[in-house]
């Protein structure tokens, strides 16, 4: 590791420790060590800065670039003004005077700033944003009588403006100089558009740019799970209007409370995959220390909660105790609905065991069935297993034979015809179950209109990661690949993707629950797949129906993949893998190109998202 890498880690160590505190700081540390997983991070944090300073040389916009951009603003039929909103408090005078700099730097000129200065103890405030309200008719400034905070101080900005949209900047970070340009050309690519947000990076205290978040398109479970929108984030003003902007009450959440309330206005939001604004991390600022809004844990998670709540999905929202500022949702079960749990299986009678043991003895939710799709069994003592449940739970356990050449799909759609349940668990033999609450977490997120197919995080039996989440285009075929695959269960992911519920396009099939109705809804599995890739395409039709599938990463099972059908490890096999792959490009071609949930900034060869220097 470079000594910019250890640098970057003892940054993220210092985070760390006023985020999570000393004790918990330290038990992570050391689970990492023993695991492995501590050097895994370290590594990845150093590759990951090191290849976005090599991203930076190759994608930083030249000036010929910012040329061409500007002449092709001047060329578009829509000029929208674009109001930057500004509040500011006792801001270091170098980073105020940045901060203002970046936006009258703007290549695109069709904007105005409002600042509103909330009662600043600094007199140097007051003559900066004169000087510069002075120089500038585009710049507007208030000065409040009285300090009130964040969220009094922007909604008296926003009363200064007069522009279509609002650009919400921080007193102390910098747009781009080609943000605003960007905005305006996606706003003539889409003019229905009422929420814009874009990537982001960071600044460090010597000014040098570090840890880009390339977000994913709009995915409202994220959202309800962190604020991952932020900056910057472009809002239609009629719409901030008309739900009253900022509410007190909020403050170190008021952005996350103010987007959870606009996307209830609308389906017009747009993610721009570039990143064009920084960050700044300096001593105050929540960038680098937590503890500078440490009031923001109770007011995000009390904005979730309203949300939840408003939209008539009630629950508890709890903050994850290792990662600050993300939250997991737990929702009221409107019903205690029958849950047909489907097991296709041939022989392998003591991995089916584990299964079936681990389902029966440990899930604290009791009303479901099993059934079991025996597959032309041969085995004495898969018989004699089957017998012994069939005795032991003689209401929730049921064999259904299905003497047919081996097809996933064919047996998982005649299993669907037996199933009592309005709600089918798909999953297979070689599972284990590991939390006692799984089928209620999962029912839980079924039960909500909005979703397709809920997954579980699966592991290896070493406790690394074997499944959390789907992204297509992945791969050496270019189809679907697992993310994370064989890391440490300490290792939060991709800005917490590991812990945090997420949206994918895709979840495997191994323990995947959807409402029967919407299965039958889609056509179930496509029996051209029989093998493989048929989970993907079943989340996709999903999708394709405007349903949401959700990762769930506190239901947990082990999986001991591929027992009793083997790995793709013959040619015969392989030319059958190739076969399916070449279904799902013809079916789902360009959809399998651009996965929303991912970003074309990240590597499609990787399964880490490492940043594409290709």
């Amino acid at each position: 590791m470079s000594f910019r890498g250890l640098g970057y880690f003892i940054s993220s160590l210092r985070s760390s420790l006023l985020e999570r505190g000393l004790w918990k700081t330290l038990k992570l540390v050391w689970s990492r060590f023993l695991t492995g997983g501590l050097l895994q991070a370290l590594a990845a944090r150093s590759n990951y800065e090191r290849d976005y300073r090599l991203w930076l040389k190759k994608n930083r916009p030249s000036a010929e670039d910012l040329m061409c951009l500007e002449k092709s603003v001047k060329q578009l039929k829509l000029h929208p003004l674009i109001s930057v909103i500004m509040p500011v408090y006792n801001t270091p005078e170098k980073y105020l005077i940045e901060a203002i700099g970046s936006v009258m730097g703007q290549m695109y000129r069709d904007w105005e700033l409002c600042i509103a200065d909330d009662c600043s103890s600094s007199p140097k405030i007051r003559q900066v944003l004169e000087t510069y309200q002075t120089a500038d008719n585009r710049i507007k400034v208030v000065f409040r009588n009285r300090h009130g905070h964040i969220s009094a101080a922007t909604n008296s900005a926003i009363r200064l403006a007069t522009g279509e949209y609002l650009a919400f900047l921080d007193h102390d970070d910098l747009l781009t100089p080609d943000a605003l340009c960007e905005v305006a050309i996606l706003i003539n690519q889409h003019p229905d558009a009422d929420l814009i947000y874009t990537d982001e990076d960071k600044l460090d205290q010597s000014g040098t740019r570090i840890t880009p978040y390339f977000k994913p398109d709009w995915s409202p479970d994220n959202l309800l799970t962190r604020m991952y929108t932020l900056h910057l984030s472009v809002f239609r003003r009629k719409i901030v209007e008309e739900i009253g902007g900022f509410r007190l009450g909020f403050e170190g959440s008021q952005d996350h409370d103010l987007a959870l309330r606009f996307v209830e206005k609308t389906h017009a939001i747009y993610h721009l995959p570039k990143i064009l604004y920084h960050w700044r991390m300096h001593s105050e600022s929540a960038a680098l220390n937590v503890k500078s809004k440490s009031y923001a844990s109770e007011t995000g998670r009390k904005a979730i909660e309203e949300a939840i709540y408003r939209r008539g999905e009630p629950g508890m929202v709890e903050e994850l105790p290792d990662y600050r500022g993300r939250y997991r949702v737990r929702y009221v079960l409107k019903e205690s609905a029958l849950i047909s749990i489907i097991v296709p299986t041939r022989d392998f009678a003591s991995t089916l065991q584990k299964c079936l043991n681990s389902i029966f003895t440990k899930s604290s939710y009791k009303h479901f069935e099993v059934l079991q799709i025996d597959n032309s069994s041969e085995e004495l003592e898969t018989r004699n297993l089957f017998q012994k449940w069939g005795s032991l739970e003689p209401d929730r356990y049921r064999v259904v034979e299905c003497k047919i050449p081996f097809n996933f799909s064919k047996l998982n759609n005649i299993a669907v015809q037996h199933a009592r349940g309005d709600y089918l668990l798909f999953l297979n033999n070689d599972t284990e179950v590991i939390s006692n609450d799984w089928l209620e977490a999962l029912l839980e997120q079924a039960q909500r209109v909005s979703v397709g197919a809920v997954g579980a995080k699966l592991f290896y039996p070493d406790e690394t990661i074997q499944h959390a989440g789907l992204i297509l285009g992945l791969g050496d075929l270019q189809t679907a690949g697992h993310i994370f695959q064989g890391y440490s269960d300490s290792d939060g992911g991709y800005f917490g993707n590991l812990c945090t519920t997420s949206n994918y396009s895709a979840l495997t099939a191994a323990c995947l629950m959807c409402k029967k109705e919407n299965f039958t809804a889609v056509g179930g599995f496509d029996e051209r797949l029989g093998i493989a890739y048929n989970d993907v395409d079943l989340c996709l039709k999903f999708r394709e129906q405007g349903l949401n599938n959700v990762f769930l990463p506190h239901v947990r099972l082990y999986h001991h993949e591929s027992k009793s059908r083997g790995y793709e490890d013959t040619d015969q096999k392989r030319n059958r893998l190739m076969s399916e792959a070449n279904i799902l490009k013809e079916k789902w071609g360009a959809v399998l190109v651009n996965d929303p949930y991912y970003n074309p900034n990240l590597s499609k060869k990787s399964k880490d998202f490492r940043i594409n220097l290709e």
